[in-house]
Parts: structure tokens; sequence; C-alpha cells
């Protein structure tokens, strides 16, 4: 088909059918790091689910996420803030400075008239402290 015979409906009807295909792999994606989320089902079963939805893709995709929806959301929010609390503990570890460099950023604070004398004592036993 040499290009001056594709018409703007051709074009626009190519660019829907690659959008529905983005979508498609998508939503394989999705359901596939879902299953290997899954802790609670056994391996059987989710080598079952991925030989179903490599030969019957668009019924089994469509009974996953009816059946295991719900669960995904709960999956997917749980992975993320185990990932921010492994991030900000990484970052915690590697700005981490000592009680003496945490002091003495209190002491030129109490210097400049950021803090009084009262918060810079508070700040410094909660520092003492924990």
């Amino acid at each position: 088909m040499p290009l001056a015979d594709i018409t703007f409906g051709d074009l626009l009807l190519t660019v829907f059918e690659i959008f529905l295909f983005v979508v498609w792999i998508w939503i394989l994606f999705t359901i596939i790091t879902d299953l290997f989320r899954n802790h609670e089902m056994s391996g059987w079963l989710k080598g079952v689910w991925i030989v179903l939805l490599i030969f019957i893709p668009y019924l089994v995709a469509l009974i996953y996420l009816i059946v295991y929806g719900s669960d995904m959301r709960e999956r997917s929010l749980r992975a993320q803030a185990e990932a921010k609390h492994e991030a900000d503990a990484y970052i915690r570890a590697a700005a981490h400075s000592s009680p003496a460099d945490e002091l003495h950023k209190l002491h030129e604070l109490v210097e400049k008239g950021a803090l009084t004398e009262a918060e810079y004592d508070r700040a410094k036993q909660k520092l003492l402290a924990g």
C-alpha cells in the first residue's frame, strides 16, 4: 500500500489499534506482576494462570481482574509502601550524621537567634535521648 493511498481514517484507525495494543500489554504486565507479588497463591496456581493467559488471553485476563481486582490494589499499595520505607531508610542511612554534628547545628541556630535557649535544651535532650 503506497503512502499516498492511506486516508486520515486509516491513520486514526492505526493509532487506535496501537493504543489498544499498548493498553493490552500494560494489562498483561500488571496481571503478571500481581501474580508474582501474591504470596498466598501457590506456584502451581500461578503457572496455571500464566499458561491460561497465553492460550486464552482476553477471557482469562478479564476473569483475573474480576476475581483478584481488589486484592491487586492492596498488594500494589503494600509494595509501594514497602518501597517508600526502604527508600526512606536508605536516605536516612546515607545522610546520617552523628549526634555531635546535630548538636553543632543546634548551637549555630541558637547563635543566629533562630532557636531560644529553652528550645535548644529540649532539642538537645531529645537528641541525646534517642
